[in-house]
């Protein structure tokens, strides 16, 4: 039997008036485990509504109660963060381990959000002129849409909403068709914590659903995570019914090897973060950058670290595997790509990058899973002798493809990042700090680590890129997540001493401080 997965508003779940209903698939079996509503304008309306009914009590909410429900929130969540692990195995199909991963890193920016008194004070300026003073603070917007993607069901949206429940909005999250039921789940946890109905509301749906949040007067502001074609349409479409913002993009992220570099180090690096989550991962590694002479024995190093890797159901435990006559006790590695269509995307590319000329030294395709045979399997691919005019270099692959690109020197390695459209995150590999300490400096790309493949920042640093990995001026997360969900005002204060009453009089020249 499937599951129906609905809205969820005023505290409870909705149904709503549309008849759209679309399927979900667990990737390990290609089987329909539920359907999920399909808002139409209606449903949206009645979703943004009870948000917004919701927010101004919310936000005049004292801070003391507010972060009380954040901490009870975040105890809830790490007690039973297992269940929300399982939920996203089964419909995104990464492996539990790295589901319980990406719960982790979203419930770091929960126990940021619990400082939120700290990072709300205001200024205070004593006599900032002849009896006045001068004080600022920091308001809510109001209602607030978090438009997210299937990769990361529970942490993308965690890079958003805790800071702006904290700051005292109200939020509608849209999570992805593909994998909706985690947001469900939140939507339930965060009642049981003590938010009040309709503070966090969740609308399922496809582009009505956002077309709705985009252009709906009463959201004040939009969080967006996808590819770069959606972001720049979401970015668009919200800052001209006057929203402020924050739409992050694609990208193709590159790992510079220097021949200085421990190579066992970069290779295993290169593995875990071109293959982790078969590389749906917005900061994966689908680029190595092998500058010479190091690449021979790099691929090669990759290329026998890639072979071990067992792809199966991720939701299968190793005891489980070895009761069902499973060739071994050890959980997966990998589990499946998201669809069936996502997964011969990718196949595609794969196609195309060895018609292109690039060398097939891992193949993918001919993988032999741990599973059912209905799942959308597509092992780990390794190529060599990619060239920048290729598809599969020019292509966001949002898949487990690496591609090894052979240059000659520091500078030319650079400048191949460089030139890429996308800036989101970026690697280097090197036991030079002056090497390192210059490529911080002259990459153009928002994060970057030094023998970090995957420098996703703490919670209380933000979390985006550059060029077209970002539309609009905010990154997530850290104090720039805190002005995002806010907006400053100031106070300019004159108590008048009826002992010292200044004199008066007409004065129309534009005031002075004095």
């Amino acid at each position: 039997m499937t599951t129906s997965i609905t809205h969820w508003a005023d505290g409870r779940r909705l149904d709503g008036a549309s008849d759209r209903w679309a399927d979900v698939t667990n990737p390990a079996t290609g089987q329909v485990s539920g359907r999920v509503a399909l808002a139409d304008e209606a449903d949206a309306a009645a979703v943004i509504a009870s948000t917004t009914r919701a927010a101004k009590a919310w936000g005049e909410t004292s801070l003391a109660a507010r972060t009380q429900v954040l901490f009870a929130f975040r105890e809830l969540l790490n007690s039973r963060k297992g269940e929300l692990a399982h939920l996203i195995t089964a419909e995104h199909g990464k492996v539990h381990s790295d589901a319980l991963g990406e719960i982790a890193r979203g419930q770091e920016v929960v126990e940021f959000a619990c400082g939120i008194s700290h990072l709300l004070k205001g200024g205070h300026s004593d006599s900032a002129s002849s009896g006045v003073d001068v004080h600022s603070k920091r308001s809510p917007l109001g209602v607030v849409g978090i438009i997210s993607p299937f990769n990361f069901p529970a942490m993308v949206p965690m890079w958003f909403f805790p800071v702006a429940i904290a700051a005292g909005n109200a939020v509608v999250l849209k999570p992805s068709e593909k994998d909706p039921s985690a947001a469900l789940w939140l939507a339930e946890l965060w009642q049981e914590a003590g938010l009040p109905d309709g503070v966090f509301n969740v609308l399922q749906g496809d582009k009505v659903a956002v077309d709705a949040l985009l252009e709906s007067p009463d959201v004040a502001a939009i969080s967006f995570v996808g590819s770069t074609p959606i972001a720049q349409y979401v970015y668009e479409q919200a800052s001209r019914h006057g929203k402020r913002v924050q739409a992050l993009g694609g990208a193709k992220n590159h790992m510079v090897v220097l021949p200085d570099a421990d190579l066992d180090l970069a290779a295993d690096a290169a593995v875990n973060a071109g293959y982790g989550s078969a590389g749906e991962r917005c900061m994966a590694i689908s680029v190595l950058v092998a500058v010479d002479p190091v690449a021979d024995d790099l691929v090669a190093r990759i290329a026998e670290r890639t072979r071990t890797l067992l792809i199966g159901d991720g939701g299968t435990s190793a005891t489980e595997a070895a009761g069902a006559g499973g060739e071994t006790a050890r959980e997966a590695d990998m589990g499946p790509l998201v669809t069936r269509a996502h997964r011969d995307r990718v196949a595609g590319l794969i196609d195309s990058g060895e018609a292109a000329g690039a060398k097939v030294v891992v193949d993918g395709r001919e993988v032999r899973a741990r599973g059912a045979e209905d799942g959308f399997w597509l092992g780990p691919t390794l190529f060599d002798h990619v060239t920048p005019d290729m598809e599969i270099y020019r292509e966001e692959i949002f898949g487990p493809v690496l591609s090894v690109v052979r240059v000659a020197s520091y500078d030319e390695a650079v400048a191949l990042v460089n030139a890429n459209d996308y800036g989101n995150g970026t690697a280097i590999f090197t036991n030079d700090g002056g090497a390192a300490r210059r490529f911080e400096n002259d990459v153009e790309v928002g994060m970057i680590g030094v023998n970090v493949p995957i420098p996703v920042p703490v919670a209380y640093y933000s979390f985006g890129g550059w060029k077209r990995s970002l539309f609009g001026d905010t990154h997530a997360h850290g104090t720039e997540g805190v002005h995002f969900f806010t907006r400053a005002k100031v106070v300019t204060t004159r108590w008048i001493n009826p002992a010292a009453r200044p004199e008066g009089g007409l004065e129309l020249g534009f005031p002075r401080n004095v």
